[in-house]
């Protein structure tokens, strides 16, 4: 079963890093505010490179003058079940996590740009 993981990321700026696996990568959001378990809080998730797989058990210290130097912690992990996948405009997956549990949503937001995104709680 795929995996998902959100690491809690104290970088420049406080954020949460959203990544789920899909053909052999960490797809991956950056996501500025604390990930909501309540159906239809939505959050700005702002699409970064694909990550490797080892990378979903990260935590410690990146150092300073490396990119996204700071301190990682894992805010959340578990396993996902990838319903959609349609990156042009949405995304849904079903997580079971300690804190994120149900469907979830990334849906492009195209007004904001291209990488930019919503993720959200759906209705089951």
């Amino acid at each position: 079963m795929p995996i998902f993981v959100v690491q809690e990321h104290h970088a420049s700026h406080l954020h949460w890093d959203f990544r789920f696996e899909h053909e052999g990568k960490l797809k991956s959001w950056a996501i500025p505010k604390e990930p909501s378990n309540r159906v239809g809080e939505k959050r700005l998730a702002i699409q970064v490179e694909d990550h490797d797989l080892e990378w979903a058990n990260f935590e410690g210290v990146i150092p300073e003058g490396e990119y996204g130097a700071g301190r990682v912690s894992i805010w959340d992990k578990g396993s996902c079940e990838l319903l959609l996948y349609d990156p042009s405009n949405k995304i849904e997956l079903i997580l079971e996590g300690r804190r994120l549990k149900g469907r979830f949503v990334l849906l492009r937001f195209k007004r904001a740009g291209e990488k930019m995104f919503l993720f959200f709680k759906a209705r089951e």
